[in-house]
């Protein structure tokens, strides 16, 4: 029998050919456990899949890698499905992956709980880093993704309940291999916005796969070390991821993060007319008090109005001063009279009385009265003092003038 010398890359090809054309081998579906992952920056994963016993190259092109829901790690199980295909360069096969999942919940439940734990005890959950949210943010900041519902729930929230907010969305991914990556980027892009004082973080509902890039190390960094406070409302009530632990404020859907961070705009005009209300009701009990006070100090400044009072001193002045008078008129009338008995009184004493009557009143040269026979002999010459006037004469001493 005649057998054809083949070259090797015609043996690769042919082989290859029998490769692509069977029917299990284009339509494999394997499970293992990932080792050797590279991502590369073109977006291709490379990486190995194994058991106990075997391994095999696998490729997953970034057309496909763009659709997987969680971050592939090494030791992590999966299931994949894919064509197995030969590498004619290298005379080596592999399987070309098209789609990919978690071969069970273990392994990400695992991740979730040591990267929760790690977080933790790096700090990033403490409260002392929670970020107040601003009570009336005009300027919100959404990063989700532009096309899911998530955004029109929150837009239709926000308009609903304060047309004026300014709303600036950050697209991103998701979900994917990229995601977190993607994330993290929008965080940084919204806090580098000036105008920004709060940023949603949102996301609709989904599988563990669907939501993990919030759950990425990266990601649970990018919200610690936001300036901005972040809201994040991922998934359902239910679903609880890094990123919720780490943010300043966790919502349960991304409507309720955009209920959270929008103040009621018919609540602020019903609150603002309530305190406008208490305001004028204030004013106006101030003001009833203080023209009850008014009129009180009125009446009492009428009550001690000094131009009344001067009026009544002026009163009281002419009293005195009739007193004062009548007063003035007694006491002279009572001084005239006691001058009239008084010179009555004096009259009738005067010495000079005597002397209208004949009488003479004789004194010695110190002016004192003679009044005796024996004071008259003692002196040479004495003082005679009659009606008309005096005269001095000389007596002898010891001479006897009369009897």
């Amino acid at each position: 029998m005649f057998s054809k010398v083949l070259t090797v890359s015609e043996l690769n090809s042919y082989i290859k050919r029998v490769v692509d054309n069977d029917y299990i081998l284009k339509n494999s579906r394997i499970k293992g456990e990932i080792s050797n992952l590279k991502i590369h920056s073109s977006g291709h994963i490379y990486f190995s899949l194994k058991d106990e016993d075997s391994k095999i190259s696998a490729v997953m092109f970034r057309s496909y890698g763009e659709n997987i829901s969680f971050q592939p790690q090494n030791g992590m199980n999966v299931e994949v499905k894919g064509r197995v295909s030969v590498y004619i360069k290298d005379g080596a096969y592999q399987i070309y992956i098209e789609e990919m999942k978690i071969d069970g919940l273990g392994d990400l439940n695992k991740a979730y709980e040591e990267l929760k734990a790690k977080l933790l005890r790096e700090g990033l959950f403490d409260d002392t880093y929670k970020k107040p949210l601003p009570i009336n943010p005009i300027s919100i900041a959404v990063v989700t993704s532009p096309t899911g519902a998530a955004i029109r729930d929150i837009i239709n929230v926000i308009s609903r309940r304060n047309p004026y907010v300014d709303i600036k969305i950050f697209p991103t991914l998701v979900q994917g291999i990229h995601a977190a990556a993607n994330i993290e980027s929008a965080i940084k892009a919204a806090n580098n916005e000036s105008s920004t004082e709060l940023i949603i973080l949102a996301r609709g509902g989904g599988s563990i796969e669907e939501l993990w890039a919030f759950n990425e190390e990266v990601v649970a960094y990018a919200i610690h070390n936001s300036k901005k406070p972040i809201i994040t409302g991922i998934g359902h009530e239910t679903d609880f991821t890094i990123a919720d632990f780490a943010s300043d404020k966790r919502a349960s859907t991304p409507s309720a993060a955009a209920e959270i961070a929008v103040t009621s705009f018919v609540e602020i005009d019903d609150k603002l007319n309530y305190y406008k209300h208490k305001l004028y009701s204030a004013i106006k009990r101030n003001f009833e008090m203080e023209k009850s006070r008014t009129n009180i100090l009125a009446s009492k400044l009428k009550q001690y109005n000094p131009v009344a009072y001067i009026a009544n001193q002026y009163t009281f002045i002419d009293g005195y001063k009739v007193r004062l008078n009548k007063a003035i008129e007694n006491n002279l009338k009572f001084q005239k009279n006691r001058l009239v008995y008084l010179n009555s009184m004096l009259n009738a004493n005067n010495p000079l009385g005597i002397i209208s009557k004949g009488y003479s009143i004789l004194r010695n040269e110190d002016g004192k009265v003679i009044s005796t026979k024996v004071a008259l002999a003692e002196e040479k010459k004495v003082e005679v003092i009659l009606q008309d006037g005096s005269t001095f004469i000389n007596i002898g001493v010891g001479e006897e003038h009369g009897k």
